[in-house]
């Protein structure tokens, strides 16, 4: 399997960067797309890197925010799987900025195979969509930054990944990690009735040296886990927790993962 960061907070040598994180996925025979940041510049970093995001089997949608779909008008069609709550309009609470994808459901069937699931989605027998995930542990998903156009909160039920299933184990990524990394991994040890965990990649969502992050971590190394490569929205001091208990290079854009 390989994983090329084509969009992601923190620039590389030669690669610009954004909030925002788009990755391209090789595994089974297939080429994924997944997440796409908040403009074009997936797309020119991948021509800086020399990285063909034309011949894609997919794209995956992991949640309707901004810095993960609003590259999408920039592509030219093709398969767009996602969960079908990633279109409802949502805003920041603190601002009331809007924080959801440009473009409307409509306007992206009129481009786009859209395939919608809430439930496990396999693209291959060895690649699983998620789909909605189910906040069970006592220490995540418990508080949101985000409202609904009503004021109700929002807490991302969208929020999605995909589970690889490897020789060595089930490989994880995730685009933000808002139903939490360890609801994640949970969900995805009961949709691939797998039980050894190899590796995660992506957002984790967290932001501070809290409760959630300490038993993020706990659970990780209980589990055994091999790789371990936060990125985007996981920010100091929760990153340097990371760094300090997981043997990880910090995640760039124009960085290239073969696991």
């Amino acid at each position: 399997m390989k994983i090329t960061v084509l969009t992601d907070n923190t620039p590389g040598k030669h690669t610009e960067a954004e909030h925002g994180l788009s990755y391209l996925i090789e595994f089974d025979g297939k080429r994924l797309l997944f997440d796409t940041g908040q403009s074009n510049l997936f797309i020119k970093n991948a021509e800086v890197m020399g990285v063909d995001v034309t011949n894609i089997d997919m794209i995956i949608l992991s949640h309707g925010h901004f810095d993960h779909g609003d590259g999408l008008p920039y592509l030219s069609g093709g398969k767009l799987l996602c969960h079908p709550g990633c279109f409802v309009k949502r805003y920041r609470k603190i601002d009331h900025s809007y924080i959801g994808l440009v473009n409307t459901q409509d306007e992206l069937k009129e481009k786009y195979e859209l395939i919608t699931s809430a439930s496990p989605f396999y693209i291959t027998e060895k690649i699983i969509f998620l789909g909605e995930i189910p906040r069970l542990t006592d220490f995540e998903s418990k508080h949101t930054s985000f409202v609904f156009e009503d004021g109700s909160p929002d807490f991302v039920m969208d929020d999605s990944a995909i589970a690889m299933i490897l020789d060595k184990g089930i490989f994880v990524v995730t685009g933000c990690g808002h139903a939490g990394i360890v609801n994640t991994l949970e969900h995805a040890r009961i949709v691939t009735e797998i039980k050894k965990l190899y590796g995660v990649m992506g957002g984790f969502h967290l932001k501070a040296a809290d409760r959630q992050t300490e038993e993020t971590i706990r659970y990780l190394k209980d589990s055994g886990i091999t790789y371990v490569y936060p990125s985007h929205c996981t920010v100091e001091p929760a990153l340097s927790l990371f760094h300090k208990n997981f043997p990880a290079k910090q995640v760039k854009t124009g960085d290239f993962f073969s696991f």
